[in-house]
């Protein structure tokens, strides 16, 4: 079944024994979000096929056989900023990731997606992402091509043979001691929003450095030798500089998904690594810049 959208159909295999006298019997079970006059209408469309083509409501259940299908997509806020590729070869694509644009299809987020936007716009159908960012954070993101090369570069970021460093506005603080590392062990709970910070031993380091200061805000490069989830945001907060922007730490506010104002300061600079399949250094740097400490009043009021 071919992409829609720039996305894969979802594959359902049925249950190796059942007594559904039908397929469309089974999925109403096991579907039931999905409303039964809906799945009639997708079955008359053609929309969800097996090996033999597209199954109508009579098709027979057969045990342990695949279904495929393109599940219906949800109402999105348009992101109203591009992405810009920066590099494109046989093997990688590297973009500019803007602020607000989410890496994969998740929840609220499936057309209005790095992934899917690129895949329509360069004609990439088996486009992967090798990294995610978040949907907040701006900057580097790198995808590869075809997808028997995507474990070699997906290897890269999970041992940590990649070197990333990121820029983060937040508040200067002189009685803040910089350059430092920190050191702590952050755990994010399935179905919690946040991440914290808890007692034992740590899985979680960032180097911060202070690249300079103006008016009351500190330019930082941080450089994290981990990745956990949300970790710059937390280690900036824990020394008491929480990034400009922040809508999760110190204090979480809820912001509906139309709001794009006062983005999150937070930039992936650069990434450099070893090309697993060429052997060549590689280095990209985002052209990018923070608002905030470009204009800050332009921030302040987007």
């Amino acid at each position: 079944m071919p992409q829609r959208n720039g996305l894969d159909p979802a594959r359902m295999k049925l249950p190796a024994e059942g007594s559904w006298a039908t397929i469309r019997d089974h999925l109403v079970e096991r579907i039931p979000r999905l409303p039964p006059g809906r799945l009639d209408e997708m079955l008359a469309e053609g929309r969800i096929v097996g090996l033999d083509g597209p199954i109508t409501r009579e098709t027979p259940f057969k045990a342990g056989a695949y279904v495929w299908f393109h599940r219906d997509l949800p109402d999105e806020v348009p992101v109203p900023f591009e992405i810009a590729v920066l590099h494109h070869d046989e093997h990688l694509v590297v973009v500019d990731k803007p602020h607000f644009l989410a890496t994969i299809p998740r929840g609220q987020h499936v057309l209005e997606t790095a992934l899917v936007r690129l895949r329509r716009d360069l004609g990439l159908p088996e486009l992967s992402p090798a990294h995610r960012l978040d949907r907040v954070t701006a900057g580097l993101l790198m995808f590869v091509t075809r997808r028997e090369h995507r474990g070699a570069y997906q290897t890269l970021f999970r041992d940590r043979r990649v070197r990333k460093e990121y820029e983060a506005i937040a508040p200067y603080d002189p009685s803040v001691e910089l350059p430092a590392t920190v050191v702590s062990r952050i755990v994010k709970e399935r179905g919690r929003v946040t991440a914290e910070e808890v007692p034992g031993p740590p899985n979680a380091e960032t180097y911060v450095e202070l690249l300079e200061h103006a008016g009351g805000l500190g330019r930082y490069r941080l450089v994290p030798a981990t990745g956990r989830t949300h970790q710059l945001r937390v280690h900036l907060n824990r020394l008491g500089i929480p990034i400009l922007g922040d809508r999760f730490y110190p204090v979480l506010r809820e912001t509906p998904l139309h709001d794009f104002s006062r983005p999150l300061q937070l930039l992936a600079k650069t990434l450099e690594f070893r090309d697993p399949l060429t052997g060549e250094d590689r280095r990209f740097e985002s052209r990018r810049t923070l608002q905030a400490w470009d204009s800050y009043t332009e921030w302040e009021s987007s």
